[in-house]
């Protein structure tokens, strides 16, 4: 309680100036009434003037101070709350059901892939491919290149008959990127000598030549039918005269269950990430004028073990997934500087696939179609 001080009564108020009143608080009390100092400092009850009323209240100020210690507490506990639920549920998994329960949509995507890349010079200047008005563009790849590859519906031949360029088509059927083995065994894995390194090596020097001739012994009545004349052009193909190489491999390498990368070895060309790198840099060695431009797959099914299509996000072969490999792919290509075409999720996507894919991995014509117009708009880019 508080306990009041009354200052001794004067006969001379002038003499004795008044001295306000003290009060004395008692902070083992909870609550402070008002009303009750005010009485205490006036027992008969009158209200005292407005020079004589203290110049604030104590109570009111030690409820407040409580009250902010209260909101200080709290703010702690709150945030403390919201560490340990972070630290308890990061990284655990959420299902494609609870992303659309959410309000998710799987034909969303926060960002396309594409990285167009001009060709520079030493000084930094835009080579335009312009020569004499014609485009000499040579694609290396396997199934959208390859497939119905003489007929107007072929992918090659929907560029070439919408564009000014000339298209060499040195894809091969039932290739793939990755490398069995690190050197060419034609007994073990013939189908090596079509992977994109051995091609490239193919076009920079004549001492593989036998590669492809043990190759097509070993393979027999399997060798794809175009190989000889894949062979044979880029054997006697004058590379100066070449203005753009382009590569696309489908998710044959995901199928397979090929390697993707190796941290130690960035050009390990048993890596489906490293075989390309390996290929891009020898090219930029050996023809650095010649632009580069990567195709990325195109979205291919995986295929469970009662024989249905499955998402390729959750079937796997080896240790990653489709879209595993296009991230890596897509990493190589933007370090190296070449351009990067995203047809994984901008042309042949999963909410799509279906309307353009033939089966679960190979492009029908209105697929192509899609292909090729990705393709056109690489080229062109920076044309003019």
């Amino acid at each position: 309680m508080k306990e009041t001080r009354k200052h001794p009564q004067t006969t001379d108020p002038k003499k004795y100036p008044k001295i306000p009143d003290i009060q004395i608080l008692d902070l083992n009390v909870d609550t402070f009434d008002d009303k009750e100092t005010d009485s205490a400092a006036d027992p008969a009850g009158k209200e005292p003037t407005s020079s004589e009323k203290p110049a604030g209240r104590r109570g009111f100020s030690f409820n407040r101070h409580i009250a902010g210690h209260i909101a200080l507490l709290l703010t702690a506990v709150i945030a403390v709350a919201v560490i340990a639920y972070r630290l308890f549920t990061y990284g655990n998994f959420i299902s494609q059901e609870e992303i659309l329960k959410k309000g998710g949509n799987s034909s969303e995507y926060d960002s396309e892939f594409d990285t167009i890349f001009p060709l520079l010079d030493e000084n930094g200047q835009i080579i335009r491919a312009d020569r004499d008005g014609e485009v000499n563009v040579l694609l290396l790849g396997n199934s959208p290149f390859s497939d119905d590859r003489d007929s107007a519906d072929g992918l090659a031949n929907m560029i070439a008959d919408r564009t000014d360029a000339n298209i060499i088509n040195c894809s091969v059927s039932g290739s793939y990127m990755a490398a069995q083995l690190s050197a060419f065994d034609a007994e073990r894995f013939p189908m090596d000598a079509y992977t994109p390194y051995w091609l490239c090596v193919l076009m920079c020097t004549d001492v593989i030549d036998f590669y492809y001739e043990n190759a097509a012994r070993a393979l027999g009545d399997q060798l794809p039918p175009e190989a000889p004349e894949v062979f044979n052009t880029l054997s006697e193909l004058d590379m100066s005269a070449i203005d753009v190489i382009a590569f696309m491999y489908d998710g044959t390498d995901y199928l397979m269950g090929n390697e993707m990368y190796n941290d130690a070895d960035a050009t390990d060309i048993t890596q489906f990430t490293g075989n390309l790198q390996a290929s891009i840099e020898l090219l930029q060695k050996n023809f650095p004028h010649i632009r580069i431009i990567v195709m990325s797959p195109t979205y291919a099914f995986g295929i469970d073990e009662n024989g249905e299509y499955i998402s390729s996000d959750i079937q796997t072969y080896g240790q990653h997934y489709l879209s595993t490999y296009f991230n890596k792919e897509f990493a190589v290509c933007y370090d190296l500087g070449v351009t990067f075409v995203d047809n994984l999720y901008l042309t042949v996507t999963e909410d799509n696939a279906r309307q353009y894919l033939t089966d679960n991995i190979h492009l029908n014509t209105e697929g192509r179609k899609r292909v090729a117009d990705r393709f056109i708009y690489a080229l062109n880019y920076y044309s003019g």
